[in-house]
């Protein structure tokens, strides 16, 4: 059911090498933009129109409106189930007590005495929160995004999710149950590609935002991509992935549970275990096919994610091989399940969420640890973070300097202004002294 790559007895190659060694879903981007660019564009010069017509072509229904109306985010939430309510409401008491702590304060530096840099944390103006609605419903996803930008400050939130034709068009009722229990009063029927270009160009019933964020598939990846540098993005999200690393300590039956929970988003989806027993992978693979076999969405999603080429099992020489592995694959969700696990784990450089020892798993992350399960996918937790706070803020410098701080520097300025032949630099700095520089002395 899952393949295996042999990575024992030889030195591991370093860099791209190792990576290429590695298992990835085939996610082609660029060729999905080409694809995307006429729909970005049809919303540009339509509008409104143009949202209407592509629900009716992508989601098979034909929308009156766009945006949706409070009372069906307050019918969302009035017909919720009390389980679920108070499922989601935990979840988003913890996501909000991790975030508050990643809030930025200002910090003024007194660089001489006169002359200070002041560093102020700014929210971004307005957002538009993408939560995804294809195969499954995501009201977690409303909570990730919603509560770092709240939590930021952010004034203007605005949420899309695709029109659901069994709901007369609107998003899905567990979605708009979201919105309500965060507060988030601006909703619209819009997925995909359509969704990003709203936000982007803004229409007749959504003003633009200033940035765009929240998982999604290969439409939504390809217009983040189309828009940037027209509006922020928080990432080009790819197909989920798990990596496991492991030994001879770790429980087959949760190795081979974790592998498939992750195997059940979507076939392109990426089950990586990575370990020194042999013994383990012979164990998991046989926990596999039971497991598989007593879930839901086995022959449309895990079985072919589970054979797919993105999934493996790695086996390597030890645990310090193992890391080296993990850390050349970037996993969005890596968990540890080896002797002294925290341990392993702080050793761990590239990883979007790490999840430490047998009672972390990813499923507690995409719900209630308070922790945020948007994140990097594709190998970008290399260079790039998971959604928080900070992502919704900007810094922002403020210079203030006196006469006599100036006074002090002035020489220096105009010293490199001339290596950099760049003379009208310098000319303003003369210019506030009587065109005579101050020796700094």
């Amino acid at each position: 059911m899952i393949s295996r790559i042999d990575l024992r007895g030889d030195a591991l190659p370093e860099g791209p090498a190792l990576r290429d060694l590695l298992p990835r879903a085939d996610f082609d981007v660029q060729a999905a933009l080409e694809k995307v660019r006429p729909i970005c564009e049809a919303v540009h010069h339509r509008g409104d129109a143009a949202l209407i017509d592509f629900a009716e072509k992508f989601d098979g229904v034909r929308l009156e409106r766009v945006r949706v109306p409070a009372e069906a985010l307050a019918r969302a939430l009035e017909e919720l189930d009390p389980a679920v309510r108070a499922a989601l409401e935990e979840c988003i008491r913890r996501a909000r007590l991790v975030h508050r702590e990643q809030r930025r304060t200002t910090h003024t530096t007194q660089v001489v005495p006169g002359g200070t840099v002041t560093e102020k944390w700014i929210p971004v103006d307005r957002v538009g929160l993408y939560a995804p609605g294809g195969r499954s419903v995501y009201p977690s996803s409303v909570v990730m995004n919603a509560v770092p930008a709240q939590e930021a400050g952010v004034e203007s939130i605005a949420l899309a999710s695709p029109a659901q034709a069994g709901f007369g068009g609107l998003p899905h009722p567990t979605i708009l149950a979201a919105c309500a229990l965060l507060g988030v009063e601006e909703v619209y029927a819009a997925g995909g590609a359509t969704a990003v270009a709203m936000f982007a160009h803004g229409t007749e019933s959504c003003p633009p935002a200033t940035m765009v964020t929240g998982p999604g598939n290969i439409w939504v990846a390809a217009a983040k991509r189309y828009f940037t540098g027209k509006i922020g993005i928080d990432a080009e999200a790819g197909p989920t992935e798990i990596a496991i690393l492991a030994d001879a300590t770790a429980d087959p039956v949760h190795v081979a549970a974790d592998l498939i929970s992750q195997a059940e988003h979507d076939p392109l989806a990426a089950a990586v275990l990575v370990t020194d027993s042999v013994e383990l992978a012979d164990a998991v693979e046989r926990e596999l096919q039971p497991q598989v076999e007593a879930t839901k969405h086995v022959d449309d999603r895990i079985v072919p994610a589970l054979k797919g080429t993105q999934s493996a099992i790695v086996l390597v020489d030890g645990i310090g091989e193992g890391l080296r592995v993990v850390d050349a694959y970037g996993a969005e969700h890596l968990e540890i399940q080896t002797a002294d696990a925290a341990a392993v784990a702080d050793r761990v450089r590239n990883a979007g969420a790490v999840f430490v020892g047998p009672w972390s798993p990813v499923s507690l992350g995409d719900y209630a640890a308070g922790s945020n399960h948007v994140l990097p996918t594709g190998g970008c937790a290399c260079h790039s973070s998971g959604l928080s706070v900070q992502s919704f803020l900007r810094g922002v410098h403020i210079v203030d300097y006196t006469q006599e701080a100036l006074a002090g520097v002035a020489h220096h300025v105009v010293t490199l202004a001339e290596a950099e032949d760049l003379p009208a630099h310098g000319a303003a700095i003369k210019a506030r002294f009587g065109w005579k520089v101050p020796t700094g002395k």
